[in-house]
């Protein structure tokens, strides 16, 4: 009897977990160079633009995605996101020949939209298992991020130099591995099972409590706000010191690495000591990575890939934290819908990082924006004690 469970649970998790492992790849590229690519063409001001393109789609996505779920299908959701993203891909790919920063810019935005769908991905995990262990269910497909990780940075400058053979600008290769890797994942949600049997303790329907939706969703915020204002301005800062893009694969690598590669421990810490502890963990290794950027700015192959690994990790316990939080909280007729709002707001609220990030960049410099990183990531924990305080 259980049989069909366990199947369709083992073929529903690799087709989600490469799904998402292939988006990662695309957009770790694809936003690498279109950052760079703008602000070689329209100065470091505008180096925020990508970002911000990258995380409206995105929340854009995961909203559409969450409102069609329960009628649709994470088959038929998924496969449309990623085949979205696929034209993006390739619209970005000629923004990215010609230098032109409209066609980037709609690329990018459409691969956010089958992003949004990757982003539920967890979600859609998670409820293939019993609640004790949605937290590792849904952090092992955020583990699938590694894989985007290791490839995306990884592939950069292999790719620069295959473009750069048929005469092409050198950026616009990491932005071709983009367009195979989103056509890859299209191909993967075809693989999704149709129906998969719920797990058998499927609690019953209860009414949202707009605590449990609060406190995960503000510090999500903060940890978006954190994570994306820093990781966006690092390849710029690293060009200004004349850096190519082998040290900024290997800096990019070492936070991709801190975002993905633990996320199973961060699933057991959230089902063995609760979602608000980790939660709390990961804002105190936010600000510690913020502290160690600020005191080594330039420190490329030390005090940067330490803080962007801290940065990585510190985004992953808040993420996978306030995830199994909202896994567990909210009633299965209203789940996908509020995870999909939840996320809306989270990468719609990381788009003013990305642009402000970069006029933090050209006003204050790095440690400027270092510096309102760490009060971002402090500012829940602060809001928390004085809570308790009362």
């Amino acid at each position: 009897m259980g049989t069909p469970m366990v199947a369709g649970r083992t073929r529903s998790m690799g087709a989600l977990f490469a799904g998402v492992a292939l988006l990662n790849t695309a957009t770790v590229g694809l936003g690498t160079a279109a950052t760079l690519i703008v602000a070689a063409g329209n100065g470091p001001g505008w180096s925020g633009l990508p970002s911000v393109a990258n995380v409206l789609g995105t929340a854009a996505g995961a909203l559409g995605a969450g409102l069609l779920l329960p009628g649709h299908g994470r088959r038929r959701v998924l496969a449309a996101g990623y085949g979205v993203a696929a034209a993006g891909a390739l619209i970005a790919f000629a923004g990215a020949l010609t230098t032109s920063l409209v066609p980037l810019l709609l690329g990018i935005l459409l691969v956010g939209l089958g992003n949004g769908g990757a982003q539920l991905s967890r979600y859609l995990a998670a409820d293939l298992y019993p609640e004790e262990r949605r937290g590792r269910a849904l952090s092992n497909v955020v583990w699938a991020g590694t894989v985007g990780a290791l490839a995306g940075p990884a592939l950069m400058a292999p790719a620069a130099n295959v473009v750069t053979g048929f005469g092409w600008p050198a950026l616009s290769g990491p932005v071709a591995v983009a367009v195979l890797a989103t056509a890859g994942a299209a191909l993967a949600a075809a693989f999704l099972p149709r129906h998969v049997p719920p797990p058998r303790d499927e609690p019953v329907a209860a009414p949202v409590r707009a605590t449990g939706v609060a406190r995960p969703l503000v510090a999500m915020v903060a940890a978006q706000l954190t994570m994306v204002a820093v990781m966006t301005m690092t390849p710029v800062q690293l060009e200004d010191h004349g850096h190519g893009l082998d040290v900024v694969g290997w800096v990019l690598s070492a936070h991709l690495i801190g975002m993905f590669a633990l996320a199973p421990l961060s699933g057991r810490i959230a089902d063995r000591w609760g979602p608000r502890v980790t939660i709390n963990a990961g804002l105190g290794v936010l600000a510690l990575s913020t502290a160690t950027a600020l005191a080594a700015p330039t420190a490329h192959t030390s005090g940067l890939p330490v803080a962007l690994f801290l940065l990585g990790y510190g985004w992953n316990l808040v993420f996978v934290g306030g995830s199994a939080q909202l896994s567990r909280d909210l009633a299965p007729e209203t789940r996908s819908r509020v995870q999909g709002t939840v996320d809306a707001v989270v990468w719609s609220a990381s788009a003013l990082a990305g642009l402000g990030s970069g006029q933090l960049l050209a006003g204050g410099g790095y440690a400027l924006v270092a510096v309102v990183g760490g009060v971002l990531a402090l500012l829940p924990l602060a809001l928390t004690a004085s809570r308790h305080g009362r």
